[in-house]
Order: structure tokens, then sequence, then C-alpha cells
């Protein structure tokens, strides 16, 4: 099957998807559940690539193994937070919500169909490695390889230990800033930024593999710029407000180094 004609079918199978969780938070009122149908939305795209594209096999089992087991591992964890404060919805759909008040479905509706196209175009690296038809795989993707298990290791290991954190008593209103958080304010950001640079560096060498760099680009952009550290920063200084102004003066945003007081 061609790539155009993959990708198409991918894009009509996130949609359906997509509208399917829709009618779903409208039923329970929780449009967060979003975030867990996006992540886990690429393991069914990446078995529909392995199944129907005409690549070599070792590369397509290469990479459709890490995108199913990082889809599944963010969707789990993604699980956790959102199911495990329903009916409370995240704070970011409940200001939406309200600056779209009297047409909340309409808007949602959009919204999750948005968050199909995205999951479809950012699903290309992944496309674009299964119809790669060379016989080995490359440098690149061996150290795409390497590359998606610190990432995916970094990241498990930030969230598991935000979430030790979290649920201390004894840390109730305190700021995280011991193991990988000492070093980053977001490392679980961080680290899942480092997962879409090695899905670009496994496709880097399949035709037209280059242009997958907008991937890892994007995801660098929305995590810097829109739902990422801005809003979860915003929420932190609501929550936690001098105490997270010192942690912020003295530790690193995003990529992991030592604490200001200690760089000397």
């Amino acid at each position: 099957m061609s790539p155009s004609a993959l990708f198409l079918i991918g894009l009509g199978l996130s949609s359906l998807l997509m509208a399917v969780v829709w009618r779903i938070s409208v039923r329970i009122g929780n449009a967060g559940i979003v975030d867990i149908a996006w992540a886990l939305g690429f393991a069914p795209l990446a078995l529909l690539y392995r199944l129907f594209a005409d690549g070599e096999p070792a590369r397509q089992n290469l990479i459709t193994l890490m995108v199913v087991l990082w889809s599944v591992r963010l969707g789990r964890h993604l699980w956790k937070r959102v199911m495990g404060h329903h009916p409370e919805e995240d704070g970011r759909y409940r200001e939406l919500r309200r600056a779209v008040a009297g047409r909340e479905n309409l808007f949602f509706f959009w919204f999750f169909q948005a968050q199909a196209l995205l999951l479809a175009a950012l699903s290309i690296p992944c496309l674009l490695a299964n119809v790669d038809p060379r016989l080995h795989v490359g440098l690149a993707e061996w150290l795409g390889c390497a590359l998606w298990l610190v990432a995916l290791g970094g990241e498990t290991l930030a969230d598991r230990q935000l979430a030790a954190f979290k649920d201390d008593p004894a840390n109730r209103g305190k700021v995280c800033d011991s193991g990988l958080w000492r070093y980053s304010r977001h490392p679980n950001y961080f680290f899942e930024w480092l997962v879409w640079v090695s899905f670009f560096l496994f496709a880097l060498p399949s035709p037209w593999g280059w242009t997958t760099i907008f991937a890892p680009a994007l995801m660098l952009f929305f995590l810097l710029r829109v739902t990422g550290i801005p809003y979860t920063e915003q929420q932190s200084l609501r929550s936690k407000g001098d105490a997270y102004r010192a942690y912020q003066r003295v530790t690193s945003p995003f990529i992991p180094w030592f604490p200001k007081s200690y760089r000397s």
C-alpha cells in the first residue's frame, strides 16, 4: 500500500477515534481524556503501518516496538493522572470551557479533531520508516534506538519520582527538587522531547526522512511555548508561590543541569 494511502487511512482512524472519545467526554463531563486518547492513538497507527507497509521487516519491527511501548507507557501514565482526579477536570480544559461558554460541545468536537490531525501528522516518522525498502538497519537507526532507550527510561524515572514525592503527605505544598527534578524543573518534558528526536533519527535515512524534523521541532514548540512549561509553571506558582519562585531561580527550566548554587 502506498505511503499516501496509509497516511489517509491513519488520519481517518485518528478522526474516528477522537470522535468517539469526544462523545465519551461529553457524557462524563471531562475533556481531559483527549490527552489519554492522543497518547494511546500512536500504537494502533504504528501497527497499521507495520501490517500494510511494504518496507524491510527488521526496521518495521524496531520502529513499531519503539512507538507502541512509548505510546502505551505514556497513555497509562496519563490515565492515572486524568482519571485519578475525575470528575475534576484539568485546569486547562476548565479555562477553555469558560472561554467558550454556551458552545462547549461544538468547540471540543473540533478541538478533538485537531488532535486527530496532529496525531496523524506526528506518526509520519513511523510511516516513513515502515515503507523504507533498504535491507539493512543503519547507524542512524541504531542511534535512534539508543536515544529512545535513554529517553523512555528518563521520562519513566521522572514521572515515578514526582509521583512518589506527591504521594508522601509530608510533601504537601512543597516543591519536588530531588532526583532528576533537582537538575531540571521539567525533566519529564525534556525526555519526552528526546523521544521525538529518537523517532526523527530513526526515520532520517528513509526516503524523505529528513522532512520529519518537523516532529521534534513541533513538540519542542508546544512544550516550551504552549501547553507544556508555561501552563505547568503558572499552576505551580499559583499553588506553591514563593517556594516555586525560589526553585525557578536555581533550577534549569528544561535541559538538566547543575543547580546554580552548585555550578562553581
